[in-house]
């Protein structure tokens, strides 16, 4: 599948037109940034490092039931995806106080919550990702009641399945962050990445950072825990 035309450049990936409308081939960059893009930086390899965590991570969610816009490998920082129209809704799920809740609620990091929490950020880098719940989302015709339904019921399906995975290699899942998008208007499908730029995970035994907060804090060691996280999810 070939590149047509580049539509869209983030943070951390780009995303190119095919000669099928209905997909797009979504490329990895090793660009790396935090707060909001204040501040900015590279990994060396992170690109290809997040591309295969995404992909083991999206086959293993689809042999699982829940619908992604993942439809193969193309090379080592690419992707092949289904086109989706992104809901401008971003999902957090919390297994483990830290990061934004940590701050907003004053929390020591490191508690585990007795259940999972679930939060609703708009998807907007100039606003900072504000909060806003499902009253909003209706409200302002983001999403319907039925495809939040599905948003909800999903992103907890998901928490279950990763927790799980990741602990069987021997890491804690913190945190996460979820993208969805309608497929040809009307199916709701996972989107974006799923990879240690949108997920905080900390060793199981000794809990050091195994995530994109090693860039964040200046902990150091980013590249080789990068490596680190796709040696054992390979694994």
């Amino acid at each position: 599948m070939e590149k047509v035309k580049e539509i869209y450049e983030g943070k951390a990936k780009k995303v190119f037109e095919t000669p099928d409308p209905d997909l797009y081939i979504q490329e990895f960059k090793d660009d790396a940034t935090a707060f909001d893009a204040t501040k900015k930086g590279t990994i060396k390899g992170k690109g290809v490092v997040n591309n295969k965590i995404s992909a083991a991570v999206f086959m293993l969610l689809e042999a699982k039931g829940v619908k992604t816009h993942f439809v193969k490998l193309l090379s080592d920082r690419e992707m092949l995806v289904k086109k989706l129209e992104i809901i401008p809704v971003e999902v957090t799920i919390r297994n483990i106080v830290a990061g934004g809740m940590a701050k907003s609620l004053g929390l020591e990091e490191g508690i585990e919550l007795k259940e999972p929490v679930l939060e609703y950020h708009y998807k907007s880098d100039k606003l900072h990702d504000p909060l806003f719940n499902e009253y909003h989302i209706r409200a302002l015709g983001l999403a319907t009641g039925d495809e939040m339904d599905a948003i909800r019921d999903y992103s907890f399906r998901v928490n279950e399945i990763l927790k799980e995975f990741f602990l069987a290699k021997g890491l804690l899942l913190v945190d996460f962050k979820l993208e969805f998008g309608r497929y040809k208007r009307e199916m709701i499908l996972l989107g974006d990445e799923i990879s240690p730029d949108t997920c905080r995970l900390w060793d199981k035994e000794t809990r050091r950072k195994m995530d994109k907060d090693r860039f964040r804090r200046d902990l150091g060691g980013i590249e080789e825990t990068y490596r680190e996280v796709l040696k054992r999810v390979e694994g």
